[in-house]
């Protein structure tokens, strides 16, 4: 067996596994020597390289090896030499760096972690009923011990503290566990490094770097759906993770069977672990936040006066959105010390008079879904969930015909919103609730106090 020999079986080999397996996983690999015992010795680029070919192609590589070569019963893939190798003129190191640095650039490159918010940490995240099952769960997975539920999903709407948990986690696990390496980055930083290793052709370095980490903590997920070799690529990705018990920890802004395009064998991934929902925020933990940052701001302006029943005003008024909350607790604060008045109702309505309208025109597709789904006492994922039975069916016409009346959103925007329905069935469940308002008086009282309820 000689070299010769392995050139001359590439287009048999192409013909067997397809041109793009070919080009990805035979065509880096090289035959070196056959040595005594019948080994056939090949270098690889990465030693993860090497371990996928054995996997994945050994048995074929070992079959048509031996048509030539009767004594070759076994196969043995090495790492290549890397400083052997040629190196282009304009990157050859300079004589003086150490290897160590010449071997440590490709990871520096790719496997940079996303920086971590320092205000995000446990000590400061305000937890309540909404969000303490989420809370919990992340504080178990901070601990960084044994792998009880993987993955760990977190999925809410905006501002309802899915990046606080995951900065939190990975604050944690940073400080308590140094000998963990941990990955934190958004699923947007993850598709860029996919495609910027594609086409610096250094896709070997991508696999391996990726699946080294202990823990890899990906967030907004929901932007790999419709991104097919993304999608891949991460699935793999995950796979190779969960096979050697690493933690996995993902976020989203809709549950696993919500988020449109992602394909049905990671979405069925993703389920397979713990999923936990964020749910908007109720009057007590809005309160609570407003509380914790009036604490924070207290060492900023120390000598600044609010006035009693502020915090509650805004607890009440602003019930969309966290950021949206604390954004104008901050507009607050810093126009009363420019001004150098006291916070006082009438100053709080004056600064915050924008921020206060938009909240009076808004009331949240989740708002009014979470709500039906209390009243009628069923779980919100079987609300929007593709169960047609009456006990779900009637509750998400009544949600859709809520939808249609208190918020501004398009037929197509609500039925997106409630598992990916066409807008055509939001118009029969709109038109249906308004038929049984005038026959059915429970249906016209259930309206009436959900509106009520709602509007508060």
């Amino acid at each position: 067996m000689t070299k010769e020999h392995w050139g001359a079986m590439q287009d048999q080999l192409s013909s067997s596994v397809g041109e793009n397996n070919y080009k990805t996983w035979i065509a880096p690999i090289d035959f070196e020597r056959i040595e005594a015992g019948g080994v056939a010795v090949f270098t690889v680029p990465t030693n993860f390289f090497g371990t996928y070919v054995s996997q994945h192609y050994g048995d074929l590589l070992l079959a048509k090896l031996s048509l030539i070569d009767s004594e070759v019963s076994r196969l043995k893939f090495q790492v290549a030499n890397v400083d052997a190798r040629p190196r282009p003129a304009a990157q050859a190191a300079p004589a003086q760096a150490p290897a160590q640095a010449q071997v440590a650039t490709p990871q520096a490159e790719l496997l940079p972690s996303a920086p971590l918010d320092t205000r995000f940490t446990f000590d400061r995240f305000v937890v309540g009923k909404p969000n303490e099952l989420a809370h919990a769960a992340a504080k178990r997975v901070a601990e960084g011990g044994q792998v009880t539920f993987n993955p760990l999903f977190l999925y809410g709407g905006v501002g309802l503290g899915k990046t606080h948990l995951m900065h939190a986690i990975a604050h944690d696990l940073k400080n308590n566990r140094p000998d963990l390496n941990v990955l934190y980055l958004s699923a947007e930083q993850f598709m860029y490094r996919f495609v910027q290793a594609l086409r610096e052709r250094r896709m070997m370095d991508f696999k391996e770097l990726f699946r080294s980490v202990d823990v890899l903590m990906v967030d907004d997920v929901q932007f790999i759906a419709g991104k097919d070799s993304t999608q891949e690529e991460f699935f793999h990705t995950f796979n190779a993770l969960v096979d050697q018990n690493k933690q996995i920890i993902i976020s989203a802004d809709r549950a696993p069977d919500e988020i449109k395009d992602l394909e049905n064998r990671i979405r069925s991934r993703l389920q397979s672990g713990l999923v936990v929902d964020l749910h908007p925020t109720d009057y007590e933990l809005r309160l609570g936040i407003l509380q914790s940052k009036v604490m924070t701001y207290r060492e900023q302006y120390p000598s600044l006066q609010i006035d009693d029943g502020i915090l509650e005003f805004l607890a009440h008024r602003i019930s969309t959105n966290v950021r949206v909350l604390e954004g104008a607790l901050t507009r607050l604060f810093a126009f009363a010390s420019l001004v150098g008045q006291p916070i006082t109702m009438e100053l709080t309505q004056d600064c915050l008079a924008d921020v206060l309208r938009a909240s009076d025109r808004k009331i949240s597709i989740e708002e009014i879904q979470r709500k039906v789904a209390e009243h009628y006492h069923i779980r919100l994922s079987d609300l929007i969930g593709p169960k047609r039975v009456r006990n779900f069916a009637r509750p998400r016409q009544v949600a859709m015909y809520l939808c249609k009346q208190l918020t501004a959103r398009s037929l197509p925007e609500i039925g997106r919103r409630f598992g990916g329905r066409d807008h055509t069935t939001v118009m029969h469940g709109v038109k249906r609730i308004e038929e049984l308002r005038i026959k059915d008086s429970q249906i016209a009282d259930d309206i009436e106090l959900l509106r009520r309820a709602l509007e508060a």
